[in-house]
């Protein structure tokens, strides 16, 4: 029963997509090395996997290839030093072994790349704030001036009113 409700708590799917906490990593290949149940899953579950993610998959646009190895040719490739320890390491068969160098790529693109939609998009609300902008000034001014209009006029028949007039006998 414990085996059932670990293969249905989704700790497989994030180990194999590589979300899994350290302590469940270490769990679950613990699990594999015990547990002919778990491994078989494991191996169902990255198939199915792999099989969503090939039928699903997006081809890059035509010429990408192309496009990434003129960037690369064109930015400067150079090789990551480790920085100098001050400290002397312990004399062990792991510490022997080389870990593999890095490659340090440096990419100096100062440019914000926006997809060409959405700069068309961006222009056409641009566009639309200002005829808004202008059209809500116009409206406002006119219903201002207009406000005035009404108050003049009251007073002008406030004025020229015979109610308002005192009686002459």
């Amino acid at each position: 029963m414990k085996t059932y409700q670990y293969l249905r708590s989704g700790i497989l799917e994030a180990y194999l997509l590589g979300s899994a906490t350290e302590k469940e990593k270490e769990e679950v290949e613990k699990l594999l090395t015990t547990d002919a149940d778990v491994l078989a899953e494991l191996n169902e579950l990255e198939a199915s996997m792999e099989d969503y993610f090939l039928r699903n998959a997006v081809p890059p646009p035509p010429g990408i290839r192309e496009a990434v190895e003129l960037r690369i040719s064109q930015t400067e490739v150079k090789k990551w030093e480790e920085p100098a320890h001050t400290y002397t390491e312990p004399t062990s068969t792991e510490s022997k072994e080389r870990e593999p160098s890095y490659v340090h790529v440096e990419v100096d693109n100062t440019h914000i790349r926006v997809h060409k939609y959405w700069r068309t998009a961006f222009i056409a609300v641009f566009i639309l704030s200002k005829i808004f902008l202008i059209l809500g000034l116009y409206y406002y001014f006119k219903a201002s001036s207009q406000a005035d209009e009404i108050d003049r006029l009251k007073t002008q028949i406030q004025q020229t009113s015979p109610l308002s007039r005192p009686a002459t006998p």
